[in-house]
């Protein structure tokens, strides 16, 4: 096991990518993060408040629910309900693997009116298996299908492991 990214710099990558989000929605008319189960919860609720600290944009946050050892099979639900119209949508999620998560994610907001969609993740694995590219990207990392990727934000020891 092998340390990719350390605290101090999942911090900075946090806050470029915060950055990054204001610069490309300045003139939206609010954003909303919906942060996939687990640790896209946490990088997302990460990237809002960064984004709240930065801009006077007015800032949503909302969970996507699913079981991601299930994915296929799983409900994919929101904790609340969130009006979505003429704002950016940003999912979240900690790691770009397939895409295939990322492509289940988004089923609650395909009939929604949405002023644009992106996608923001901490590491991006690059094995499109789906027709899936970050827009907002921490740190990309080229590994082969074996290796696992271990993101951990929880207090204040946040981490990035290839195993």
């Amino acid at each position: 096991m092998s340390e990719v990214l350390n605290h101090q710099q999942i911090r900075k990558k946090i806050t470029r990518m915060a950055y990054e989000i204001y610069e490309r929605n300045l003139y939206s008319s609010g954003v909303v993060f919906a942060g996939i189960s687990g640790m896209g919860l946490i990088l997302s609720q990460l990237l809002a408040k960064e984004l709240k600290s930065i801009s006077n944009l007015a800032v949503e946050e909302v969970e996507i629910v699913l079981d991601k050892s299930d994915i296929a099979h799983s409900k994919v639900e929101l904790s609340q309900s969130v009006v979505l119209s003429g704002k950016t949508l940003i999912v979240v999620d900690d790691v770009l693997n397939t895409g295939r998560t990322i492509v289940y994610a988004i089923k609650p907001f395909l009939e929604e009116d949405i002023d644009k969609m992106e996608l923001a993740v901490l590491v991006n694995r690059a094995h499109g298996l789906f027709p899936i590219r970050p827009d907002y990207t921490g740190y990309e990392l080229s590994t082969t299908l074996n290796e696992h990727i271990k993101v951990d934000l929880s207090e204040e020891n946040y981490s990035v492991h290839l195993h």
